[in-house]
């Protein structure tokens, strides 16, 4: 018997530049024409300026910031993730804008010395062919 795949995106049109870049290693961010703040995820509407015509471009950010809050997952609420339980899911807020946040996977493990503001960095995780989603590792502290 086979272990259960995990799940992959499925990009839409507005997120399709998204998982492009991620797919290549690079982590994007949709920023709005209008007011110039970045958005996660985007939609069809900036959450900033409320503009319906937010006209979104997605720029390269340097994938670093600090850690909000975490979770460890001890159980798998999806097949695909039953032979990788326990992991880390961390709330990054990205240097690029404050209130800019992620949520990734920790890829340092369950047992990594977390604290709230530790300094990640992006990393990637290749889940299929073709497929990468965006992930954390601890970082150093900025001088």
């Amino acid at each position: 018997m086979t272990a259960a795949q995990r799940p992959v995106p499925a990009p839409d049109e507005l997120s399709a530049p998204y998982w492009e870049a991620a797919a290549a290693h690079t982590l994007v961010v949709a920023r709005c024409s209008r007011c110039e703040s970045y958005v996660v995820p985007p939609g069809q509407a900036c959450p900033n300026c409320h503009t319906s015509e937010p006209m979104f471009t997605f720029e390269r950010v340097s994938g670093r910031g600090s850690v909000r809050s975490w979770t460890v997952m001890r159980q798998s609420f999806l097949p695909g993730f039953a032979e990788e339980v326990p992991f880390v899911l961390v709330d990054v807020e990205l240097a690029e804008q404050e209130e800019l946040r992620l949520i990734g996977r920790l890829l340092d493990g369950p047992d990594a010395p977390l604290r709230i503001g530790a300094p990640v960095k992006v990393a990637f995780e290749d889940v299929a062919e073709g497929v990468s989603v965006p992930a954390f590792v601890l970082g150093e502290e900025s001088a």
